[in-house]
């Protein structure tokens, strides 16, 4: 309900003493039990069209707006939103639409904290898919805006609203497997190969220039069109913040969401022979003072190594668990092995994010910007090592600085486009 619309109810009904304590909650944040939070979505491409149904089809939402530079996008986006949804190809149009109480974030990486950045400055709750960001510094910044304008910013791992992973945490934490050391999270998939593609004109209708945004400008190719900016540094991160991310996250939040004291990793261009720019092949090792992660990723492998899936080993001195496709496992030693479960139903990551919106309660976000911000900063670490070759990375979070290479800590910002720069200064 719009401010306009709450004024003229008031007028025209005389029911000001009623709804006073209403737009007095509003005001302060807090929505009422029975109110529709509108939603935006921003970047409407194939994890965005996701937004724009889960969004559309949560209880007590109704996506009123939705933005994309690609008007083929933006077309079927509309189409399976809510009735005279509102187009937009400017982000920064939609922003200054004061009805819209929330955005969800899907464009390409190097995109994200930008937008982020300036819909909380506009008063909107966040939403951001994975990575967080684009770079280590972007993260900081998002961090400090998400406490400053005290709004919710929820970011796209959702394991972390998996009632088995919940239950699964629980578990661990009681001993269920003896003390835990290492954890291992696993990347292995098959993304074929891209080719190399020559630059032609965009496709009609797209604004090149705004998709492009803070990246430097160079000609459009379909390798760094839809999908394919994965793989180019400017835009995004390669697998390990596409996916990996994911199961980085998940050991991130068994070892209490730290940083590490060090990060070592290593890789190649084993298997593209393309436009690549990101590596087939990445190990990294997290080394904390009590344990360890190791992330290996491989991007030519169909099969499953070692009997499992995408996902993680949790190795403890009385067993090990397993969390996959197929759930989360327990494998006792001297035991038989048991599926975990959630005692009670738990929120999508959708609905958890709606929940505290309405609350005006970030303290009820299942991944939290604070806690998605280290497994984004520790992918982003991950190719940091891999690109300069650093083999002993010292970061200091409270600094946002790598101390030991000038080289490395070179990439934990970026430059931005003249026109496109950063809307936050921290």
């Amino acid at each position: 309900m719009s401010d306009m619309t709450r004024r003229t109810f008031v007028r025209t009904t005389g029911a000001g003493m009623a709804i006073a304590p209403f737009i007095m909650s509003r005001a302060l944040g807090q929505m009422s039990a029975n109110e529709t939070i509108s939603h935006a979505v921003i970047g409407t491409g194939g994890q965005g069209g996701g937004h724009v149904r889960n969004f559309q089809n949560s209880k007590g939402c109704q996506v009123v707006a939705v933005c994309d530079v690609d008007p083929k996008n933006l077309k079927k986006a509309a189409e399976n939103a809510a009735p005279n949804v509102k187009r937009y190809t400017d982000f920064r149009k939609l922003l200054e639409n004061k009805s819209i109480d929330s955005v969800s974030i899907a464009t390409p990486d190097h995109w994200h904290t930008p937008i982020a950045l300036a819909a909380l400055m506009a008063g909107k709750h966040v939403y951001v898919e994975k990575p967080c960001s684009h770079n280590i510094y972007e993260a900081s910044l998002l961090k400090k805006a998400a406490r400053q304008y005290n709004k919710c910013v929820q970011h796209g791992t959702q394991r972390r609203s998996k009632g088995d992973h919940i239950e699964a945490m629980k578990l661990m934490r009681q001993g269920v497997i003896g003390k835990v050391y290492v954890h291992k999270a696993i990347n292995h998939q098959l993304r074929g190969k891209i080719g190399k593609a020559k630059p032609e004109a965009p496709p009609a209708g797209v604004d090149y220039d705004m998709w492009l945004g803070p990246a430097p400008k160079v000609p459009f190719t379909h390798n760094r069109w839809h999908y394919q900016w994965h793989w180019f540094w400017d835009y995004g991160g390669g697998d390990v913040v596409n996916d990996g991310i994911h199961q980085i996250d998940v050991s991130v939040w068994a070892m209490g969401d730290r940083y590490p004291k060090r990060v070592v990793a290593t890789g190649g261009m084993f298997y593209y022979d393309d436009d690549h720019e990101t590596p087939d092949t990445l190990m990294a090792i997290f080394d904390y003072d009590d344990g360890q992660i190791i992330f290996e990723q491989r991007l030519y492998t169909n099969y499953k190594l070692e009997g499992h899936d995408n996902g993680n080993v949790s190795y403890g001195t009385k067993g090990r668990m397993e969390f996959g496709r197929q759930g989360v496992i327990v494998y006792p030693n001297g035991g038989d092995p048991y599926k975990v479960t959630s005692p009670q139903p738990v929120e999508s990551i959708v609905q958890n994010f709606l929940t505290a919106v309405r609350a005006n309660d970030p303290s009820l976000l299942n991944a939290p910007i604070e806690r998605g911000a280290v497994s984004s900063d520790l992918c982003n670490l991950a190719n940091i090592g891999y690109r300069t070759g650093v083999a002993d990375l010292r970061f200091d979070p409270k600094k946002v600085e790598i101390t030991n290479s000038t080289d490395a800590n070179a990439l934990v910002r970026r430059s931005y486009r003249k026109g496109y720069e950063l809307p936050y200064k921290g």
